[in-house]
Formats: C-alpha cells, structure tokens, sequence
C-alpha cells in the first residue's frame, strides 16, 4: 500500500515524504470530509503546520479538494484525473445538520461536456440538509 501512495504523488509531482504517505493513507479510508483539526487529531503527536502543510500541498497538486463548510475547511481525497490546473471535483458536497458529516455526493453533477468559450477550473456546489442516514433515523 505504501508504495502505491508513493506512485501516486510521484504521478502528481509531490515529493513522498512520512508525513504525505501518512496523510494519503488516513484520507483514503474515510468517507466524509474531514476539517485540519480532525486530521490533527488522529495524528496525536503530528506538527498541525506540517499536517496543514501538506493539505495545502495536496490541495495545489490535484490531490484532494476543499470544501468550504461555514467557517471551517473540509478535504477529501480527489480522483486521479485532478491535476494541479483543474480539480474535476464537481459533484454536490453535502453536509448533514444532524450528524455534522460532509459527503461527496458524486451522483449529483455539473456536466463537464458543458461547451463554453471559457475554461472552469473548478465548480463548488454546497447543500446542507439531513442526509439518507439520519432521515432513516427520525422515522
């Protein structure tokens, strides 16, 4: 696994440092975005610089996406065909009043085909609601 996260920020022109595999490998697990303190958190005896350094690093080499919730910043992993001039990352990112959780809502898109004399680099659509889980719940 270690040298598949290495090939992949090799591909991305992203040195592979402990800390970037770290980071790769904790993001790639979780299914919700996650703000820097939750990052932080995980990793207890981490530097917060070094651990938002390297997702702002991430962020200008394609390699996760922000999400902008309010006053905080979420990350996720992007897909590989993100690259540090156009993040394809334009599905809804849905944040959940309840459980407090963002998701990539990946089946509801802008289309990319759209023709335009122009050149979008990056789409962000933002919903807040109750998501699948917790309507469930209140039923």
């Amino acid at each position: 696994m270690k040298q598949e996260i290495e090939n992949k920020l090799i591909d991305k022109n992203t040195k592979p440092t402990s800390m970037r595999i770290l980071v790769y490998d904790f993001l790639s697990s979780q299914e919700t975005a996650l703000s820097l303190s939750e990052i932080e958190n995980y990793f207890e005896n981490a530097d917060r610089t070094t651990i938002y350094r390297t997702l702002k690093t991430f962020e200008e080499k394609g390699i996760v996406h922000s999400i902008q919730e309010n006053t905080t910043t979420k990350y996720k992993l992007c897909h590989d065909d993100c690259d540090e001039k156009t993040h394809k990352d334009w599905h809804l990112h849905f944040y959940c009043k309840i459980c407090k959780q963002t998701t990539c809502k990946e089946d509801i898109s802008f289309p990319e085909s759209m023709k335009t004399n122009f050149r979008i680099d990056e789409i962000r659509l933002f919903a807040k609601g109750i998501c699948e889980n917790c309507l469930e719940s209140l039923q």
